[in-house]
């Protein structure tokens, strides 16, 4: 779930450039997606604290937690939504940061987000902390607001520059284009008529299409995406519109919910009249993906999704991907009953 962006895709509220005289020793990051790089990075022993949504890999587990949502998440989607939309519309923050604890850990370095108000703790809730607080007047703030998968690569490198790590950050680049690249010759025989249609449901209640990075990961897979633009928010849909498009391959996936939390409220889509009614249903061409893990981050694991991607729209040519090591967990099939 998406809100309009606010800032440079990239930057320091402190200085035009990191301080390169010496390592930064102490991260916090109040973003998934960026603890995810830290870690693929090697910067593990940097970190100090990481954001209530961080749960990978699974390391993070015994790491400070500095912020909080005030969103009931397990409220059903369309409560969620309601919850959203009114906190949005009174410009109340949807997350919180534990200022107390986030000054004793004294971080140098805090890595956020201008992407989604909706995702993670705003920036400007940070830049305001941080301008506020004596302790925190050396600390750098590092934010990301990536809209393709190009720009989660470059994030990457700009992260591993900043941070003093460039040959980590070179070497993660060019390991995630490789794969990249190899899926992308997979499917590149593929004509264009055979491409098939593909839709990706971000929320279930009120209906979303998943946006922003997601359109060329679908592309790269080997689809056709047409609900959604790359680079753009995820946009509401009404139902007649994904009848009208008929994907070919449905893939459901919540921003935020897990394959079982998915599979709880399917029901919601499932029992609409109109479900019947696309043929991926009928073609028994639907699965439910782990969307907090796969989709909704704008971290190294969207080449793994890209893997699965694949793996779902040209079975025929790429196989289970090696980098998920437990399928049942990353996704389900839907079964047509």
């Amino acid at each position: 779930m998406d809100a309009a962006p606010l800032h440079s895709p990239f930057g320091s509220t402190r200085s035009d450039s990191m301080p390169t005289d010496k390592p930064t020793q102490r991260i916090a990051s109040l973003i998934s997606a960026a603890t995810e790089m830290l870690f693929a990075l090697g910067l593990a022993d940097r970190v100090v604290a990481v954001s209530h949504e961080c749960d990978w890999p699974p390391e993070v587990a015994t790491l400070s937690r500095v912020t909080s949502s005030r969103v009931d998440s397990a409220a059903s989607s369309l409560e969620i939504d309601e919850q959203v939309q009114k906190q949005s519309v009174a410009g109340q923050p949807l997350y919180e940061i534990d200022r107390e604890q986030l000054e004793a850990l004294g971080p140098d370095v805090i890595v956020t987000q201008a992407q989604c108000d909706v995702c993670a703790v705003r920036y400007e809730d940070v830049v305001e902390l941080v301008a506020a607080s004596d302790r925190l007047s050396a600390t750098n703030i590092v934010s990301l607001a990536p809209e393709t998968l190009t720009d989660v690569l470059r994030d990457i490198t700009r992260l591993g520059e900043a941070l003093d790590v460039p040959q980590a950050a070179a070497q993660l680049v060019n390991q995630l284009e490789t794969r990249l690249a190899d899926v992308e010759h997979r499917v590149a025989e593929v004509p264009d008529a055979q491409r098939p249609r593909v839709a990706i449901i971000e929320w279930l209640e009120p209906l979303m299409i998943a946006g922003n990075w997601t359109p060329g990961l679908v592309e790269r897979a080997g689809g056709r995406y047409e609900l959604a633009v790359e680079g753009r928010h995820s946009p509401y849909a009404e139902w007649s519109a994904l009848v009208e498009y008929d994907p070919q391959v449905l893939v459901l996936c919540p921003c935020g919910f897990d394959v079982e939390r998915t599979l709880s409220e399917v029901a919601r889509v499932t029992e609409r009249r109109e479900w019947r009614q696309l043929t991926a249903v009928k073609n028994g061409r639907v699965c439910v993906l782990d969307g907090n893990a796969y989709l909704n981050r704008s971290g190294p694991r969207l080449v793994d999704t890209v893997e699965i991607l694949a793996h779902l729209v040209h079975p025929e040519r790429c196989g289970v991907p090696a980098s998920v090591t437990d399928p049942q967990q990353a996704w389900r099939p839907l079964a047509n009953e």
